[in-house]
Formats: structure tokens, sequence, C-alpha cells
């Protein structure tokens, strides 16, 4: 036999000792590579594009957000693509303490450990952190209604008095108008203790809660909201001044982190979309009744 002579596939066969399906799987899959490879392309680009939008998100978001444009994939599929383009991102963790328990000032129980919440303005919860600018360090106070996670109030000054927690409570007042019998959770802190922000409180109808001395956890839903704060906006920027960083801080609140970022929680939908959906069902509810 000369070697231009084709040789049989039987013979092929038997002398790479396969069976007749293995060597035909084999050709498929040799057939289909550049395809699976040419989709991998588009797909590697999409998921680059997102990332470049959203550094923080994790393979899971970015899953989401694929479906939501339309893609179709499997989170193991994009976390493999995640990992070989060294797309996925490693989060800065700290604790900052800015909580004084050590006051005189009335505190009150706990009411949100045992709520089982149904809708919006049932349960809104409040904390303060701090930032550090160029020269100095800030504070931003923040209410949160913790069934849609939106950031409803908000207030950066210089300052961690009073003032601050009264103003985001104000905002979130005029923004919302709640009926009688919310419930307001925040640490016992001396600014959320204060009878100005009680009375404040008590005159809108609303009962506060307070978590025990020392149990942050009590309070996650905001603690988990200012660690997206400072790993997706604030450890990402060098803010000069206050004005600086009220400006950029205000958009992440207003424009990306309620309007754009996924909630995992929320069904990966961003929290101002999730109320929108909410009243939509209610309204449709409404009219069938």
């Amino acid at each position: 036999m000369s070697l231009a002579t084709p040789i049989p596939v039987q013979r092929l066969r038997v002398l790479a000792q396969v069976s007749r399906a293995g060597y035909y799987r084999w050709r498929h899959a040799g057939s289909q590579l550049g395809t699976a490879a040419d989709a991998d392309i588009d797909l590697r680009d999409e998921i680059q594009k997102i990332a470049l939008e959203w550094p923080c998100y994790g393979g899971r978001r970015v899953t989401a957000e694929l479906h939501r444009r339309g893609w179709e994939a499997n989170h193991k599929r994009v976390l493999r693509i995640m990992r070989e383009d060294n797309l996925l991102c490693l989060r800065r963790r700290k604790f900052v303490v800015t909580t004084d328990s050590n006051h005189s000032r009335p505190v009150y129980p706990n009411l949100a450990g045992e709520m089982v919440l149904t809708g919006i303005n049932q349960l809104w919860v409040a904390d303060i952190t701090y930032i550090r600018l160029e020269m100095e360090f800030v504070y931003l106070a923040v209410v949160i209604d913790a069934f849609s996670r939106r950031v409803i109030g908000w207030e950066l000054d210089r300052s961690v008095e009073d003032d601050l927690t009264l103003a985001a409570l104000r905002m979130a007042l005029e923004v919302r108008r709640p009926s009688p019998g919310l419930v307001h959770h925040s640490d016992r802190g001396s600014p959320y203790a204060s009878g100005d922000y009680t009375d404040l409180l008590k005159a809108h109808g609303c009962q506060i809660s307070m978590s025990h001395k020392a149990s942050p956890w009590e309070n996650a839903g905001c603690e988990s909201w200012m660690k997206t704060l400072k790993s997706e906006e604030v450890y990402r920027q060098e803010y000069r001044n206050l004005a600086e960083a009220r400006g950029s801080i205000e958009r992440f609140i207003e424009k990306v982190y309620n309007q754009k970022r996924l909630h995992s929680a929320l069904h990966y939908c961003p929290p101002a979309e999730f109320e929108r959906a909410l009243l939509a069902r209610a309204a449709a509810a409404g009219g069938r009744s």
C-alpha cells in the first residue's frame, strides 16, 4: 500500500483501538470546535464589557446581567471565562466601629428580628459609616428600605452629631411619606437615641427598634450595604474634599446602586426596578378585584 493511498476508517479504528462510535464522536467534536470557539469569543467580549462597567461583580451577577442582555450562558461557563481573563475581583473587607452606645439616652427593643416582610415601607434600617478624604474624615448616614434594599435617605457631613442622621431621616420621610406603623431599626448609638430623632419618628407614627449592644449583625442589611459602597465606590476613588465626595456618592446611590446595580436578594434586579414591578403587580391585582 502506497503512502498516498487513504487508510480505511475500519483499519484506523483497529490501529487506534477505538470504537466506531468513539471515532465519530471525536470527528463531530472537532467539527464543532471552531463554532464553540467563535461563540466563546463573543461571550467573552460581552463579559469583559460588563466587568469594565461593574468591576466588583462576581460570576453570578455577571451571569444575571448577561441574561438581561439576551445571552444564554450558565454561571459555571461565565466563571471559567472570568477566571481565565483575570476578571474576578478581590474585595477589601474592613469593619470600623462608628457607634457610641455609652450614653444615657433611652434605648428601644429589637422589633425587626421577628418581622416577615411583604412590601416596602414596613421596615427601614439606618446606619452610619466613615469615609476618608484626602485630608480629613467625613461621615455618611443612610436609611434603607429593608424589603427593596433601596437607599431612600442619606446625608454626608464632617460631623457625626445628631444633625447628620436627622437629615437622612427627613429625606426618607419626604420621599416615602410612610403610613403609621412603619418600623425604623438602627443600632443604639447616640444619634439614633437622641430626643430629636426619636420624636421625629414618633411624630410620623413610626415604631422604634434598636439592635442589642455590640450586635452589628442585627443590622445586617445596612452593614452589607456599607460594604458594597466601600468596595464599589469609596475604595475606587480619591476624594479631595467634601463637595467632591458628595457628588460622587450621590451619583453612586441615585444613579448606580438604586437604578442599575443588580441585587442577588431581589432576583438580580436593581432596587428601583424591583419596586416598579411591585407597584405594577399591586395595580394589576387591584384592577382584577
